[in-house]
């Protein structure tokens, strides 16, 4: 049986109630077309230990797999550039570190699976520094990260560029959200008019997608 409930003290004191993989597939086929795009982003502002985010990381690695499973960099650079699309924040330091296993294990067994003996394991050391990133260990009502000194949540962006490049930009959570409740422009459209463009917090240097775990090391 699935475990929805930890423990009664969970429920009480942050109302932790995980959601059944039955209800995760059923929401998530509302938007099954973008469950599907690679590069598609989402975010789970209470993701818990991941129900939600490792249905979408499965769904998105099938896409993947079926694509580019003849060629092992292909399948690195878009099942990296899946990973770098999902996002979860959540309260409880375990959840958080569950939740990146959990997303890290679903990415491994599928490339172990497909490429055995030859893979990679600067490719692990990707997804894995991505999942530090984008997984984040925080308060969404008050877009702090939890810890002795709270401070901002801050989420990178993965853009690609130049075939097998990386672009990395630093957002604030509370300025993505702050022109929403301002109703400025829309952050997207597909109608050609002005959208709003967030400033982000820091930029980083294109860097080959096996090397994204080396810059903050230089």
């Amino acid at each position: 049986m699935e475990e929805q409930v930890k423990s009664k003290q969970r429920v009480a004191d942050h109302g932790e109630v995980l959601t059944g993989k039955r209800e995760v597939n059923a929401m998530l086929d509302l938007v099954k077309q973008e469950t599907e795009r690679i590069e598609s982003r989402f975010l789970e502002p209470a993701c818990g230990t991941g129900n939600f985010l490792a249905e979408i990381l499965e769904r998105k690695l099938r896409v993947v797999e079926a694509r580019y499973r003849k060629s092992q960099l292909e399948y690195e650079r878009n099942a990296i550039l899946a990973v770098s699309s999902i996002y979860g924040i959540d309260i409880l330091e375990d959840n958080v570190r569950q939740c990146r296993q959990r997303l890290f294990g679903i990415f491994d067994l599928n490339y172990l699976r497909l490429f055995s003996s030859k893979t990679n394991d600067k490719c692990r050391e990707s997804v894995r520094f991505i999942l530090e990133c984008n997984i984040i260990n925080g308060d969404a009502l008050s877009l702090k990260t939890v810890g002795e000194i709270p401070g901002p949540i801050i989420f990178a962006e993965w853009s690609p560029v130049n075939g097998s490049f990386l672009k990395r930009r630093d957002f604030s959570f509370h300025r993505l959200l702050e022109h929403e409740s301002m109703k400025e422009l829309p952050l997207f459209s597909d109608l050609g008019e002005d959208v709003f463009i967030p400033t982000p917090e820091k930029e980083y240097p294109p860097v080959h997608f096996l090397e994204v775990a080396d810059v903050d090391k230089r």
